[in-house]
């Protein structure tokens, strides 16, 4: 069997790729620029095959090295996974996994899950980070997070999903805005000139303009966050349409704007958790979608509970 490369130099080569410095991948492996510039000369001797081509300007990786950088990537979350398995003599619980979510997720999910986790996991201990499906999910292929919280549709090549739960989209308006005239308006009613998205890289952007079956706009205005967004639907800047969690989670309570459910066929998007199929936390994975998918019932039961109240007429009174 010909030598194999080390776990160090492919590291190495994956900090240069990240940085396209020698002397900033040097800093990021904690060794020095000579010792990070011989591991990968010594790991191209072992490959034989030229992976970096290097200049006094500029660093260029050769296809060749290209390929071998995202298989080295994958090599080392394999090897970190496999350390972690080992590790848990302790007990799968009793543990440190690092969870991701999205922007439009993270405010109305993480609070009850994680108040569940404690209950139920009291060993485990979850950090967190919110950022963009696409950064949330090269995270995940990286092991640097264990799981994410996305919204689907998205493509999820080489990754476990868990659905937890469905919810539709609704649309909101300003408190005199006609487009909320109805109980339900339909999505052929939606003015597209008066839209207001999400920046481009949110997934909702993309989860609105299918469900509502529109072209992508270019638009004046785009916000940043659900809550820029029913401001400026508030300001009557136009009317947009957000997530239902976000709606229940009082997102524009005390607002002069107008929340309404659409009418069939809705728009409406997939709350899943994603893993890496080798993750030594998988047990944790399964529990934690267990949990958020109880959540989502109890939450479901408890809003039929309060619509079944509300709608019953008062009893009569004598007098």
């Amino acid at each position: 069997m010909p030598a194999l490369p080390s776990l160090r130099q492919l590291s190495y080569l994956v900090a240069l790729a990240e940085t396209l410095n020698f002397t900033k991948a040097a800093q990021q492996r904690f060794v020095t620029q000579s010792t990070l510039s011989g591991g990968i000369q010594e790991l191209e001797r072992l490959l034989g095959a030229t992976l970096v081509e290097r200049d006094r300007q500029q660093v260029r990786f050769t296809e060749l090295g290209l390929e071998v950088v995202e298989r080295a990537r994958a090599l080392l979350a394999q090897a970190g996974d496999l350390a972690l398995h080992v590790s848990r003599s302790a007990g799968p619980y009793c543990a440190l996994v690092k969870l991701g979510a999205i922007p439009t997720l993270a405010p109305y999910v993480l609070p009850p899950l994680m108040r569940a986790a404690r209950t139920q996991m009291p060993e485990l201990r979850i950090a967190l980070r919110e950022d963009r499906t696409s950064d949330l999910l090269t995270e995940v292929h990286k092991a640097n997070l264990d799981f994410a919280l996305i919204a689907l549709p998205f493509e999820t090549p080489g990754l476990l999903v868990e659905p937890l739960f469905d919810e539709e989209l609704w649309l909101i308006g300003a408190s005199d805005d006609p487009a909320t005239r109805d109980a339900r308006p339909t999505i052929d009613a939606i003015d597209p000139a008066r839209l207001l998205l999400l920046a481009e890289g949110h997934c909702l952007r993309d989860h609105v303009l299918q469900g509502c079956r529109l072209t992508d706009p270019q638009p004046d205005i785009e916000a940043t966050s659900l809550t820029t967004l029913a401001q400026m639907v508030e300001a009557g800047m136009g009317i947009s349409i957000i997530p239902e969690m976000a709606i229940r989670g009082g997102l524009v309570k005390g607002m002069a704007v107008t929340a309404r459910p659409l009418a069939a066929p809705a728009p409406r998007r997939a709350v899943a958790l994603v893993a890496r199929p080798s993750s030594a936390r998988l047990e944790v994975f399964e529990a934690l979608a267990v949990i958020a998918r109880g959540l989502a019932v109890t939450s479901a039961r408890t809003r039929v509970q309060a619509a079944g109240t509300k709608g019953a007429k008062a009893p009569k009174t004598s007098g």
